[in-house]
């Protein structure tokens, strides 16, 4: 790529990564009977915003209760280590997670049996 080329993408580039003191971002979509991505990889020690966005109409949660209780949760709650969400809500927690493999699924009647079931991966 020509050096005009990358000079051209660099504001994009910086819009991209996180400013500065800014916990890392990542979205988790919340579908009938599925989460994604698959599995949710994070960075042990790292801050990161999860952002999970229902996309379905009916409501669904992210429970997760060992991820939970082993992270620190420096903004948004998880009460019981769950994250609960009406049909079309978002959203947003900030925690630092801790090493480690954590199950996570939808407590909902019958949602995990269903396929609404992923890992965590933080390493």
């Amino acid at each position: 790529m020509s050096a005009c080329r990358l000079s051209a993408l660099a504001p994009l580039l910086l819009l991209a990564a996180p400013a500065a003191g800014q916990p890392a971002a990542q979205v988790i979509n919340l579908s009938s009977f599925a989460y994604s991505p698959q599995p949710i990889q994070l960075r042990a020690g790292q801050p990161v915003t999860l952002t999970f966005v229902n996309r379905s109409n009916s409501g669904h949660d992210f429970t997760a209760r060992n991820f939970f209780a082993n992270a620190r949760i420096v903004s948004g709650t998880a009460p019981d280590g769950e994250v609960e969400l009406r049909g079309g809500e978002t959203k947003s927690i900030t925690l630092v997670p801790r090493a480690g493999t954590y199950g996570v699924h939808c407590s909902h009647f019958l949602h995990k049996q269903m396929g609404m079931r992923t890992r965590i991966y933080v390493r």
